[in-house]
């Protein structure tokens, strides 16, 4: 048995007594602080549930054509959604995908902007990125319970502790995308006169794009795989269903579930990854025609 070196109970206890003063004196204040989260996500999915299933369906069969330029991906959406549709799992994954849509755009506005401010500040970039290391060392159970104490189970929580968790690729990604752009490149910009501003948004952030968009992948990933621990705190949504499929011994209602996350994890994922290889192609055959 290990050695007892000094008791650590009194740090469990003064941690324990910090988190429960924060929450007393600041979790109203916390509360309103992600009220736009949880705007933004029932705005979302009250939009997606009032939009027709076909409606849905097509528009996820385009995105899947303009992402790749042929008919297999769009054929797969189709008949993917459908067989979602006669498991009598829409609703479940249209919140599904509305809590995912909303989890990855919060990480794309506070993410883009810490990766190109990591990208342009050596200092900044050795402060995050232990922090970086952390979040993704972390077990994901770990981010449910500050945010659980702080604003109670349901959306919120579950959406916080999904941007958490998903955040670091996208920084990561858009970080190294910045700093591998060619040097001559900038340098050539720079001899016409353009400011830095013109630099960041004319240069940098398009060239970057197929790697911060590969960050965008990875981010959606990483969220939808988030959404079925957030399912214990009340996420709602197929990862729900898989969780009474657990609780009751339903082998059914879990596998259909599961296989719903499974078709909406390869629908985004195709889609987001066509259009990091076309646009990475396109930019490619420009550079040569240069």
């Amino acid at each position: 048995m290990f050695p007892e070196i000094f008791e650590t109970r009194p740090l469990r206890i003064w941690i324990d007594d910090g988190l429960e003063w924060i929450v007393i004196n600041w979790g109203d204040g916390f509360e309103a602080g992600a009220y736009p989260l949880l705007l933004l996500l029932n705005s979302i999915q009250k939009f997606l549930l009032s939009v027709p299933w076909w409606l849905v369906i097509l528009v996820l069969a385009i995105a899947a054509f303009a992402a790749t330029r042929r008919m297999t991906l769009p054929i797969i959406v189709v008949v993917s959604l459908i067989l979602v549709g006669v498991m009598e799992l829409w609703e479940d994954a249209i919140k599904t995908m509305a809590l995912m849509i909303a989890a990855t755009m919060t990480t794309i506005f506070f993410a883009l902007p810490l990766g190109i401010a990591m990208s342009r500040s050596r200092i900044l970039q050795r402060v995050v990125a232990p922090v970086l290391d952390l979040m993704q060392t972390l077990p994901s159970f770990v981010y449910l319970i500050p945010v659980v104490m702080v604003f109670g189970p349901g959306k919120v929580p579950a959406l916080i502790a999904t941007i958490v968790y998903a955040a670091p690729p996208l920084i990561r990604l858009t970080d190294l995308g910045i700093r591998l752009v060619d040097k001559e490149t900038m340098e050539a910009a720079q001899a016409f006169g353009a400011t830095p501003r013109q630099k960041l948004f004319g240069v940098q952030i398009p060239l970057a794009l197929p790697t911060i968009l590969a960050g965008v992948n990875q981010t959606t990933m990483m969220a939808l795989a988030m959404l079925v621990i957030d399912s214990m705190i009340g996420a709602g949504g197929l990862d729900y269903q898989v969780l009474q499929g657990i609780g009751r011994l339903e082998v059914s209602r879990g596998l259909f579930a599961g296989l719903g996350i499974v078709v909406l994890a390869i629908i985004f994922d195709r889609i987001t990854q066509g259009f990091g290889k076309r646009l990475q192609e396109r930019i490619g055959l420009s550079g040569q025609n240069q």
